[in-house]
């Protein structure tokens, strides 16, 4: 699929949005797990390479922050994977303490075989089994001889919501071998009663009317088309697809940014958190 030829928008937006980006910030900040055997929420964050899923790390500690933040390393050049280990990001919330919810980065999918993560080794994340700092071996799967595997993960070494992060510019990124993948994984998380969600990033390269102005991004007749499409191909609800534009060339943050970021991530928790009650 290629980049949006035309221009058109709805007269009203097809999702509501929320105005005041106060609440969803104030959400994120007060949130505590209920589940005493958890101290934080684990998000994972997958999908091809080159989507956006440091940036989007960087792009919520840049809204929680008030500033532009890049402590996830990202590459707007490489056409694979920058992220080579199982990292996890925990958010500063003050000088003395950090979000109750953290993400973890992972290697992107790639269209080769031998190229990008093994599907097996993220399932295997999605278990609590790779541990910090564990570098990918695109060729071969963990095994549990590896230095990284941990052989008895807790509740809180374990994912309890798994994001899928998609850039809505081009879906050719999006090969058969990558979709499988996807797919793929997504059946291991339901098997896992894990709750799933999706982000479209770079809806501004995907749409002249939203690059002009940010407001119009639910109000794109191509990107409801896109999220659509991306419902059809993975069988995730619509309900569960968020679009964001990612903090890359701004230097300063924007409230209109904000809110699609912020949405996104009180969906994440939300989801998490009906997880972790459930355990």
């Amino acid at each position: 699929m290629s980049t949006c030829v035309t221009s058109a928008l709805f007269s009203q937006p097809w999702r509501p949005m929320l105005k005041n980006n106060k609440e969803n910030l104030d959400f994120a900040k007060s949130y505590q797990p209920r589940n005493n055997e958890a101290t934080h929420l684990r998000i994972l964050l997958h999908g091809p390479a080159g989507a956006g899923k440091s940036s989007f790390i960087n792009s919520v500690e840049s809204v929680l922050q008030g500033r532009i933040a890049s402590r996830a390393l990202s590459d707007a050049t490489s056409g694979s994977s920058f992220t080579r280990k199982y990292t996890t990001y925990k958010l500063r919330k003050d000088p003395e303490g950090f979000y109750s919810f953290i993400f973890n980065d992972i290697m992107g999918f790639e269209k080769k075989t031998n190229n990008g993560v093994h599907v097996e080794d993220v399932k295997l994340a999605l278990r609590g089994h790779v541990k910090e700092h564990y570098e990918f071996i695109p060729a071969r799967q963990m095994t549990e001889d590896d230095m990284g595997y941990h052989s008895c993960p807790t509740l809180d070494d374990k994912v309890h919501v798994l994001v899928s992060v998609i850039p809505a510019d081009s879906f050719s990124i999006l090969s058969d071998e990558v979709v499988k993948k996807m797919k793929d994984l997504r059946r291991a998380a339901s098997d896992m009663g894990i709750p799933q969600l999706a982000i479209l990033t770079k809806v501004d390269k995907a749409c002249p009317k939203v690059q002009q102005d940010i407001k119009n991004v639910y109000k794109s007749k191509y990107l409801k088309q896109q999220v659509d499409e991306f419902s059809m191909l993975l069988g995730m609800p619509p309900n569960c697809i968020f679009l964001v534009k990612n903090y890359e060339s701004e230097i300063n943050t924007n409230d209109d940014i904000d809110a699609l970021i912020l949405c996104a991530l009180r969906q994440m928790i939300s989801f998490g958190e009906d997880f972790l009650y459930n355990q």
